[in-house]
This record gives structure tokens, C-alpha cells and sequence, in this order.
């Protein structure tokens, strides 16, 4: 039933069906105050140089459009690294110190599951989640970091900071924001990026597969999805024709009741998830947990040297 739930969300998010776009319309007043609401949180906001290098990567629409590979891929290439995030769905609050110069400190549980996956994946950097980005920002500082990526950071509109704005392959259908649509800003706010990047034009996504750290060539006849992110369907492009899905909420914390129901409902599958799900399910009991293994490639023809000249002037 909350699989059929999240599904129905998602349809009237991105491609809403003529009941769908009826609700949409008759929940127009509603985004025009939303909209009114954003657009004066915007213009009273007054930017604040915290005299550090902040890279923000964001996006305008709800869900994930590769934000977190993309601060991965960029945060890699640089030495005294922060990454902050709010570290949604998280079973703490504040502001809490996940790694420190690539050292783990905390569980995934209290990171939540993208802090987790950034703390795992950057060796040296350090990761930071907080409900209050300034306070992460003083914090980073204050453990002489020297350049901090905020990842989904565009709405945090008084922070001095270079933004860079993913684009979706293709555009949601329904093209109002909230509660109309899945769009979080008007799409005129891609004019506000530094850095605009599009799926398929500036960067694109590579999948490999690997089990038990080995990468391997050929998936199981008999392969299930296991995943908890936004818009899972999106993942089907990568796998089998014939593979079976089971979906949960984005950032959902699985239990053992749901793990045990999986594998006694598909006794004779192999099992498979994302980056993002496997710091969450690499705790319970699998024969074979298969790893979609994501990586965002940028396109030679982006001007990344933009990047660079920001940080630069901090450091000149």
C-alpha cells in the first residue's frame, strides 16, 4: 500500500495523469503563495561572506538529480574538504560531526544515509550535517577546513557562495512548483546558477555492478531492486528488463521485519541496491547483495575552470 502511495506521488509530481492535473490546478492558489513566500525570502535575504570557498549543488526540482555523486566527484579533486548537509532523515538532530579529515565518528543512523555515503566515499574530507548551514559553515572553519561544498544548498539564499544547479535529462511533465508540481523553485531560477549542468549534455551517469567489492559483468537471471531513494523507476534504465522492484520512502531506514518479508516473498532472488541504500542494508544478513555502483561523469565541454577561479580568488 505505501509502494502504490509513493508511486501515486510521484506520477502527480512529474507526470500527472488528467485527475492528477486537475488537483494540480485546483492547488494553484496554494503555489502562489508559496511562490510569494520564496520570492521574498529571495529578496530580503542579504548574502554573508564567511571568507571560505562555499560550492553549493542544488537542484530546482524534488528529489534526487545526482547531487550527492556530483559533490563527490568534485569534493575528490580537492585537500581540506567540508561537505554540509542537513542530513535528512536522520535519527539525530543539531549539528553533528560525521567524519573529520576522512575519520568516521558517527553511524549511519545519526548521519543519515547521503552523509553517510559522503563520509565513506571522500577519504579525507570532512562531512558535516546541521539543520543550520552557518553554524556547520563557523563549525567547518573552525576545523580549518579550507573549501566546503553544501549539497543541496541553492535555497539557502544568504550565504555567499557559487552555485551550481543540476538539470534533469528531461523536465518533469507537470511544470508547476509545490503543491502543484515537483518543481521547488520557478524554472527561471536556473538563471541564478553559475554553473548549469544537464544529464545527458554536461554529465552523464555510468553504472557498473560489483559483489563483495569484486566488479562483475553479468547480473542474475533472477534479480530484485531493493531501493529507498527518490524516483526509483529512474534506475530501471540500468538493470535487466526482467527484474523485480521493491520501493520504499526516500532516506527510509530499513528494519529486519522488512528485510525478513523481502527475502521470505523472494526466496530464489539475488538482491541488488544503490550506494545510497547499501550503507543502510550492508548490516543485515544477505547471501547476495549486488551494488549498482553510480558515478557521474562531467563532459569534457563544461568549463569547470569556472570552479576553480572561485576558490582561487579565496586563495590568492
Amino acid at each position: 500500500m505505501k509502494q502504490k502511495c509513493f508511486l501515486w506521488i510521484e506520477n502527480y509530481l512529474f507526470t500527472p495523469n488528467i485527475f492528477q492535473k486537475i488537483i494540480s490546478f485546483l492547488l494553484l492558489p496554494l503555489t502562489a503563495l508559496y511562490l510569494l513566500i520564496i520570492l521574498l525570502k529571495r529578496l530580503i535575504s542579504k548574502e554573508i561572506d564567511y571568507q571560505i570557498p562555499i560550492i553549493s549543488v542544488g537542484n530546482i526540482i524534488i528529489g534526487g538529480s545526482g547531487k550527492t555523486p556530483l559533490v563527490i566527484n568534485l569534493a575528490k579533486n580537492f585537500k581540506n574538504v567540508c561537505v554540509i548537509l542537513r542530513g535528512y532523515k536522520r535519527y539525530s538532530k543539531g549539528l553533528i560531526v560525521i567524519s573529520n579529515k576522512g575519520k568516521i565518528l558517527e553511524s549511519v543512523k545519526v548521519a543519515g544515509d547521503e552523509a553517510f555515503l559522503l563520509a565513506t566515499s571522500l577519504s579525507n574530507a570532512t562531512v558535516i550535517v546541521s539543520e543550520n548551514r552557518h553554524e556547520a559553515i563557523k563549525k567547518a572553519k573552525e576545523l580549518e577546513c579550507k573549501i566546503i561544498f553544501l549539497d543541496d544548498g541553492f535555497s539557502q539564499y544568504n550565504i555567499k557562495k557559487f552555485n551550481i544547479l543540476l538539470r534533469p535529462k528531461e523536465e518533469p511533465k507537470n511544470i508547476f512548483c509545490l503543491p502543484s508540481g515537483g518543481y521547488r523553485e520557478p524554472k527561471m531560477a536556473y538563471s541564478f546558477a553559475n554553473l548549469e549542468l544537464q544529464e545527458g549534455k554536461d554529465f552523464k551517469r555510468v553504472v557498473s555492478y560489483s559483489l563483495n567489492g569484486k566488479y562483475i559483468d553479468i547480473l542474475p537471471k533472477k534479480l530484485l531492486l531493493i531501493t529507498a531513494i527518490s524516483k526509483p523507476k529512474r534506475l530501471l534504465a540500468f538493470l535487466p528488463k526482467s527484474i523485480t522492484i521493491e520501493f520504499f520512502e526516500d532516506h527510509h531506514i530499513f528494519t529486519q521485519e522488512e528485510i525478513n518479508n523481502i527475502q521470505v516473498k523472494y526466496p530464489n532472488h539475488a538482491m541488488i541496491t544503490t550506494s545510497k541504500d547499501i550503507v543502510k542494508l550492508k548490516y543485515f544478513d544477505f547471501n547476495d547483495l549486488y551494488l549498482m555502483n553510480l558515478e557521474l561523469v562531467i563532459n569534457a565541454n563544461v568549463n569547470v575552470k569556472l570552479i576553480n577561479d572561485y576558490i582561487n580568488k579565496y586563495n590568492s
